[in-house]
């Protein structure tokens, strides 16, 4: 469910050719590895999404892409367009468009800026590696990763999203060089569990084919083809809720799709309802703490145990069968760190079986619980494919966006709304909350800050803290 929400006019548009205007500028942004020696920092730096970015004709100012929509006379094909057009680099815009700051370790993306040519609404970053030349590839088999998150900014409707997804090191640049000469030191190549289609460009071409504007989005579009992949969500959160899910996929590498390949939604793109059908499980194997029934883990105030009013760490822990590098990943447990306490997940009882973190059995019994036609088992095998992408390395990805087909309600609030099935409670907010239309508006200097980010060896991470466990 990761929707794009780009800027309109000069910004919000993007290519796959390196522009010839300005020159890319990526923020700094350290990660730390850490071992039984401690924690090494290794500082590089981020990218913003290539679907953000101005694409115009090449050597001019002229929007090949505006609002929602492409020309129809500089982009009339694929072909052609690709062969008019370029992706621009960034420099001030990061914060001063995109509302996108880092300050040494910390992330802060605030969700709607003002900038000089027009209004960006959220944002999606990667962080890039030493070369600045290829993501950095987290390869997560038998270790933790973790991060710390202040939320206290994201109300109903918002989700400041940090996750895993397997795309290509190198943006596409190798599998599509001929048409993808600017990689990922641009953002490209993006994929997801969703198989979006708002992507502008895929594959080093521009998805003009049967693009359709967003009725609801002034700045957003659907075209043919969608981009999917194995996707592996850490971090989806406001200060109302939070669901950490796995995804998993038939394909083994970033893949365009289409038709019903792309397990679409009945929509303005498919009119028939596949989401089942895909090459990726949508829906997900997700451990969210209100849906299962624990109301008081987690939200704003004093009386939650963890109280988003706050900052928090957040531990993610990808155990193997042996407890080795070799072994082939389990389960994906959690727990989290706030006031000097360890707090862990709480045990649930799913048809008779008592779970507190992600296994299979636990996707096995969640799904035999909500019925609600998860296919996280079938796609992939479920733990085969997690236990495949981990090994494999994936990019990593932080985002602030708003929902324009479900507003976040599946996320915040009870979903479907009209459903009295109580897994089917994921949050507080209620039924009309969420609509970009009005946190746009209303909400739009909230703002998420990730920071901390490290990741090593088995309960290194936190190693030198002294923590009560509650």
């Amino acid at each position: 469910m990761k929707a794009v929400a780009a800027a309109a006019l000069f910004v919000g548009v993007e290519g796959q050719t390196v522009g010839s205007l300005k020159t890319e500028k990526n923020p700094a942004l350290s990660y730390s590895f850490c071992n039984s020696n401690g924690c090494k920092e290794h500082k590089r730096s981020v990218t913003v999404d290539s679907n953000w970015r101005w694409t115009h004709k090449r050597g001019e100012t002229t929007n090949c892409y505006t609002g929602n929509l492409w020309d129809t006379a500089t982009c009339p094909d694929q072909e052609t367009c690709w062969q008019n057009c370029e992706i621009e680099g960034a420099d001030e815009e990061y914060e001063g468009t995109y509302g996108i700051r880092t300050d040494g370790a910390a992330l802060n993306l605030t969700f709607v800026t003002d900038g000089p040519y027009s209004k960006n609404v959220g944002s999606r970053v990667y962080l890039l590696d030493s070369d600045q030349e290829t993501y950095k590839m987290f390869k997560l088999k038998n270790r933790e990763f973790t991060f710390d998150v202040d939320v206290s900014g994201l109300p109903c409707g918002l989700n400041g999203a940090l996750y895993f997804v397997d795309m290509d090191a190198d943006g596409g640049k190798a599998r599509f060089g001929e048409k993808n000469t600017a990689g990922a030191k641009y953002g490209t190549g993006y994929c997801d569990a969703q198989c979006p289609h708002d992507l502008k460009w895929i594959n080093g071409l521009p998805n003009v084919l049967e693009w359709v504007p967003q009725a609801t989005d002034e700045n957003a579009g659907l075209g043919k083809f969608g981009t999917c992949c194995t996707e592996l969500d850490m971090w989806e959160a406001n200060s109302i809720s939070t669901a950490y899910t796995m995804h998993s996929c038939d394909v083994k590498e970033q893949t365009q799709c289409s038709g019903v390949e792309c397990g679409d939604n009945a929509g303005a793109v498919t009119p028939e309802a596949h989401r089942f059908e895909g090459v990726c499980d949508k829906n997900g194997c997700d451990f969210a703490t209100t849906r299962m029934g624990d109301e008081k883990f987690y939200g704003p105030g004093e009386d939650f145990k963890i109280n988003t009013k706050k900052p928090m760490t957040v531990v993610t822990q990808f155990h193997t069968d042996d407890g080795t590098d070799d072994g082939k990943v389990n389960e994906v447990r959690r727990y989290y760190i706030q006031d000097g306490k360890k707090i862990v997940n709480p045990h649930f009882t799913l048809l008779g079986n008592s779970y507190d973190s992600i296994t299979q059995d636990f996707c096995k019994d969640w799904v035999g619980t909500t019925k609600d036609g998860t296919n996280f088992i079938t796609k992939g095998g479920g733990f085969d494919d997690v236990d495949r992408a981990v090994g494999k390395g994936l990019v990593l990805v932080m985002s602030l966006w708003d929902d324009h087909f479900a507003n976040m309600l599946w996320l915040d609030s009870n979903y479907p709304t009209d459903s009295t099935d109580p897994t089917n409670y994921r949050g507080s907010c209620t039924a009309d909350s969420g609509l970009p239309a009005d946190v746009e508006v209303n909400d739009a200097s909230s703002n998420v800050v990730f920071s901390n980010i490290r990741y090593g060896h088995m309960d290194q991470t936190t190693a030198h803290g002294q923590f009560a466990v509650v």
